[in-house]
């Protein structure tokens, strides 16, 4: 596994920070040429996760360790960025919430644990399930992936390894090879950073494709904020070429900046 293998750079603690940082920034580089070269199998796995959601399924994370808590932040961000239902996109973690927070041990290691996690959210057929593990060998996510694709899910991962377990055990893998670490195994590094690109990609290009995006703008994001309120009065500034007391009045009227929009839309036809 390319992730286990030695770093290129040595004695880190003897270095002072400035080379420490220049190390990291270089390596960091390297990860969205990674990603690049896995777009085609992004794409596949997109396509499955639109086919799944635009008929009614609903899409799962698993993972342990970075890997998890990732998943379960790109599953959060979701409905306040998109306006969809908390439930629709669903970020499950090895050990339970509690290990979002801090380390649960060997929780990883339970290849059983977790289709029985997903049976708690009743996942079925008309589902989408991707696991999230940059070894490509974590047991929680090989055993979640194997018992969901023998139920009838899609199925599909992000991993950092070519032909790995996780990959096999899915119909539609995402393999972006990160190579070494800067700190040996450390894959909350690049690793991390390549899954975070990749997971962003997932649900954007989604929820774009199925119409959560009116041009560049996100015309159904929650207005849960006064930052979140003045983007959404810009919006329809921009849109309909109106100030901004007439912006904020039709926004206070109809909720969402969508709802402004169509409402606007009907008041002219």
């Amino acid at each position: 596994m390319t992730t286990e293998t030695p770093s290129t750079f040595h004695d880190l603690e003897t270095l002072p920070t400035a080379a420490l940082l220049a190390g990291l920034n270089q390596l960091d580089q390297t990860v969205p040429l990674a990603v690049q070269k896995a777009l085609p199998q992004v794409e596949a796995l997109v396509e499955a996760i639109v086919a799944r959601l635009g008929a009614g399924g609903r899409l799962f994370y698993i993972g342990a360790g970075t890997s998890g808590r990732l998943g379960v932040v790109d599953a959060s961000e979701c409905p306040p960025t998109f306006g969809v239902p908390a439930g629709l996109v669903v970020g499950i973690m090895a050990g339970g919430d509690g290990a979002i927070r801090q380390a649960v041990e060997g929780a990883e290691d339970n290849a059983t644990q977790a289709w029985l996690d997903l049976q708690q959210f009743n996942a079925n057929s008309t589902d989408v399930l991707v696991g999230i593990a940059a070894s490509g060998r974590t047991p929680y996510v090989v055993g979640g992936l194997q018992a969901a694709r023998a139920a009838g899910l899609a199925t599909g991962c992000v991993v950092c390894n070519a032909g790995s377990a996780v990959a096999a055990a899915c119909e539609f893998p995402v393999e972006v090879v990160t190579g070494p670490e800067f700190i040996t195994g450390s894959t909350r590094l690049k690793a991390g950073t390549a899954q975070k690109l990749v997971l962003n990609m997932l649900t954007t290009a989604t929820f774009i494709r199925l119409g959560r995006v009116k041009g560049n703008k996100m015309v159904d994001m929650q207005l849960s904020n006064d930052k979140l309120v003045e983007r959404g009065q810009r919006m329809l500034m921009d849109e309909l070429s109106i100030a901004q007391p007439e912006a904020a009045e039709l926004l206070r009227q109809h909720g969402s900046v969508r709802a402004a929009l169509a409402a606007r839309s009907s008041e002219k036809q």
